[in-house]
């Protein structure tokens, strides 16, 4: 008797766990569509954080894009320009994190491997 080739555990064609390569095709481009909405949605969103006891304010698109910042009239201090600095850095990144957390929290249910 020979031996047929082939890998072992892949049932003869259409292996894949009982899928055929259409319904893998099926899958694989409705994965796509599900993860273009989410990614449209996320970029739709808008993301703020607050710095310096709400002296600062940015929003932040979910496409990382700075929307808008805010600086309280009383946080400005000319004789301290640095502290000013550090708050707006602080705030940015802040709001940036948000925006990652929240792509990983959108797109990491995909589960796939060296996406993210």
């Amino acid at each position: 008797m020979s031996k047929r080739g082939g890998f072992p555990g892949m049932g003869g064609m259409g292996g894949f766990g009982g899928m055929n390569i259409n319904q893998l095709m099926k899958e694989a481009k409705k994965m796509q569509a599900d993860m273009e909405k989410s990614q449209e949605e996320l970029v739709a969103k808008e993301f703020d954080a607050t710095a310096g006891g709400g002296a600062i304010e940015v929003k932040v698109s979910g496409d990382k894009l700075i929307k808008e910042i805010k600086i309280k009239p009383e946080v400005v201090d000319p004789d301290d320009v640095e502290m000013l600095q550090d708050l707006i850095l602080t705030c940015v990144n802040e709001a940036m994190k948000k925006v990652d957390s929240a792509q990983a929290a959108s797109l990491g249910k995909y589960n796939i491997p060296g996406l993210m």
